[in-house]
């Protein structure tokens, strides 16, 4: 460095020696060059090249930096300009870090983890977290359940709708044990739907199943519901609640999210995270939507191939099929009308009656009641399921049988009903967004809020007398019963007093009128007796 200086100072310094002294030192030639302007002015950059002048003097992230990053949402050069400012605001003003000083320092005190979470939240942050592996352990020790809407448009009723899947997943083979498809919101129907699936392995459901020792949920209400958890009692099957916002802790069947998407459903028509041509990524009017059961046969059917044909790598090479197969651990079987009792709604005891079951104000019938009346019995049903309702023996528990609606309506009359609710529900919206809606004017000036529309005082007192015949306030009476008198310790005012002590009987005006001075003598009222003589 110092043969350098001599050759700047003599002006014999050219660009080959500054480029022969950056291959030798491992450094660019723009460091070299900046080497030499600190070293003209401080002996010990000239005596150490590249070391600080000064020590304790490098700019560090604090935490006033970490808040204008949270602030600005990872925004540096914005941070920098802040910091620029709150410099300059300074008495007396103080230098703030250059933009690349900034930089270095973020990427030197902060990790990518804190640099994703700064700037994304704590979603973006657990994308560089390290996460442990469970144990591969046996099957049916633990299943995992979550819900999952399908990016996929179904024509449902002649509407575009996306579906909803409800399954149940084995850790230790990576099985799909049990699926529900709703083609709207899930519930706990979907749940006890997609559970019953998974515990018999009856056909179409395949050797998989029987009862699990755990099920992980994501608390989510469906499947921590009072229905859901009294099935899981009864089954002898512990619900692990895992905390909210940790996907990580269920990552068997939130890695079967991410595969069916990628697999099968990004390949279906009606796929609403396709790449589109054009600025808008809308859905051209022209295609062609599958209808709700032809989606759930391809789902089902995929799923058989997912059991059957594919070979995942944590299995080694394996079905989930061979390794369900491979495992000798007992089953826990349940018989299917047991199962079907287990997971029903309980709705308490009823009396048959000539009528029927009387249940949500509505009478359920069924040909086993014939010469049954007058017992009492227990009605238990799936929720949702208006139509129908499971009978038992209220004293033994038996099975009696199913009760359906009596005096269902048919389907024409439900359709033209459910149009009339929806006309009803449309225009109730519009008027209720035409009273709402309110028009600001534009500002180019900083100023208040200036409303626009006017109304003339005829249209105004016309809209006034049209809301006082519905007011309720307008058409209460409240002289009708007054308010209740005050405690006599009370110091009322006298028009309140005027208000609410009630005038005296003429009757008793005049009794007071004749009373004696005395208070121990008592005016004497004729009585009578049971007989009606006046004594």
């Amino acid at each position: 460095m110092r043969r350098l200086l001599a050759l700047r100072a003599g002006k014999e310094l050219t660009a080959g020696h500054v480029r022969v002294a950056a291959d030798a030192l491992g450094v660019s030639e723009r460091t070299v060059w900046r080497w030499l302007a600190a070293a003209e002015n401080d002996e010990v950059a000239a005596a150490d090249p590249g070391a600080r002048s000064r020590a304790g003097t490098r700019f560090t992230i604090t935490s006033e930096v970490r808040g204008l990053l949270a602030l600005w949402k990872g925004n540096v050069r914005a941070v920098h300009r802040e910091l620029a400012l709150r410099a300059a605001r300074q008495s007396p003003p103080a230098d703030a870090p250059s933009l690349t000083t900034l930089h270095r320092a973020i990427r030197r005190d902060l990790t990518p983890g804190e640099r994703a979470g700064l700037a994304g939240g704590e979603r973006a942050a657990r994308k560089h977290d390290v996460f442990l592996a469970r144990p591969r352990g046996w099957r049916n020790q633990a299943w995992e359940t979550d819900h999952m809407q399908v990016p996929v448009l179904v024509d449902v009723d002649g509407r575009a709708r996306r579906p909803w899947i409800t399954w149940f997943t084995d850790c230790a083979t990576n099985a799909i044990t049990g699926v529900a498809i709703t083609p709207v919101h899930p519930s706990r129907e979907s749940v006890l739907a997609a559970l019953r699936s998974a515990v018999l392995r009856e056909e179409p459901y395949g050797p998989f199943g029987a009862l699990p020792q755990k099920v992980r949920v994501d608390r989510g209400k469906d499947f921590l519901s009072k229905t859901v958890t009294a099935a899981f009692d009864l089954l002898d099957v512990t619900v692990e609640d895992l905390p909210a916002y940790t996907p990580h802790l269920k990552g068997t069947v939130e890695g079967l999210n991410r595969a069916v998407e990628s697999m099968f459903l990004a390949a279906l028509p009606g796929y609403t995270r396709q790449p589109r041509p054009g600025k808008r990524p809308s859905r051209p009017k022209d295609e062609a939507l599958l209808s709700f059961e032809d989606f759930t046969a391809r789902l089902l059917a995929w799923t058989r191939w997912w059991n059957t044909e594919h070979r995942p790598e944590t299995l080694r090479g394996k079905t989930p099929l061979e390794a369900w197969q491979d495992d000798p651990t007992p089953l826990r079987d349940v018989p299917a009308a047991d199962l079907w009792t287990f997971t029903l709604e309980d709705a308490g005891t009823r009396t048959l009656t000539t009528r029927g079951i009387r249940f949500r104000r509505r009478d359920f019938v069924g040909a086993w009641m014939t010469g049954q009346a007058g017992i009492r019995v227990r009605v238990r049903f799936m929720p949702h399921h208006d139509h129908r309702i499971e009978v038992y023996h209220a004293a033994t528990g038996r099975y009696l049988g199913s009760a359906d609606l009596a005096d269902q309506a048919t389907e024409e009359q439900i359709s033209a009903v459910r149009r009339a609710r929806a006309a009803r529900s449309r225009r109730l919206k519009k008027d209720l967004e035409a009273s709402q809606r309110q028009r600001y004017a534009a500002a180019t000036q900083a100023g208040p809020p200036r409303r626009l529309g006017v109304l003339t005082g005829a249209q105004a007192d016309a809209e006034l007398a049209r809301s006082a015949g519905t007011s309720l306030a307008q058409l209460a009476l409240p002289d009708v019963i007054p308010p209740a008198a005050p405690p006599a310790d009370w110091r009322t005012p006298a028009s309140l007093a005027a208000l609410t002590t009630p005038a005296p009987h003429p009757s008793a005006r005049d009794s007071t009128a004749t009373a004696p001075d005395r208070p121990d003598e008592r005016t004497t009222r004729p009585t009578t007796d049971k007989d009606g003589d006046a004594s």
